[in-house]
């Protein structure tokens, strides 16, 4: 069975002086992935379609080098919008963040809500699907927070910060699951890059 892999951009250079969806890869967060660009679901994937974030679309270019694959993206898949507060320290982010999934209906200082993100991300994934063919693997690359509304869809598990990425103890990102792309069934939960399995149970 064929399948889809929600790839998390790993780690980014911050810089308060710069739009966030403006920021890039860091040497780490490249490296990273240059590695799981040659992992074997990477490798036998048919598209690559990215969130238009700059972080997301280095990912993307970087998945998909070694297949020489054009890499699409749609402005739905971005993170969600937190454009009303810009740049926060870490200390802050974590509050909005939790305030964020912590009530799903309500915004976070102006932030887009997660119910409109995760409305948003689940309609432009099943747009995606709609016109793909199933018997061939995807990669979506994007983020944490958008990724952990499309994975809650997916599994029928309640909006909540238990979900994201941060539990596996990789907060940095680079964080992976995987689709089964006939019943769009989540078959695991978050995984790092470096330790994807080549094979998958349930495909």
């Amino acid at each position: 069975m064929s399948y889809a892999l929600y790839v998390t951009h790993p780690q980014v250079v911050q810089n308060p002086s710069v739009p966030v969806p403006r920021w890039g890869l860091s040497e780490l967060g490249r490296a990273r992935a240059e590695r799981f660009a040659n992992h074997g679901l990477v490798r036998r994937s048919s598209r690559i379609v990215s969130s238009p974030e700059t972080k997301a679309l280095e990912l993307a270019a970087i998945l998909a080098a070694p297949s020489r694959l054009p890499v699409e993206s749609g402005d739905n898949f971005a993170e969600n919008d937190r454009a009303s507060t810009g740049y926060v320290g870490s200390e802050r982010f974590e509050q909005l963040a939790d305030a964020f999934f912590a009530a799903p209906d309500r915004s976070a200082e102006g932030w887009e809500t997660a119910l409109d993100a995760q409305k948003r991300i689940v309609a432009a994934f099943a747009t995606t699907l709609a016109a793909h063919d199933l018997a061939q693997p995807i990669v979506f690359a994007g983020h944490g927070a958008v990724g952990t509304l499309l994975k809650c869809h997916l599994g029928r598990r309640a909006i909540a910060r238990s979900e994201d990425q941060r539990r596996i103890g990789n907060p940095g990102g680079g964080n992976v699951y995987v689709i089964r792309l006939a019943d769009r069934a989540l078959l695991t939960d978050w995984i790092a890059m470096e330790e994807v399995p080549e094979t998958v149970a349930g495909l």
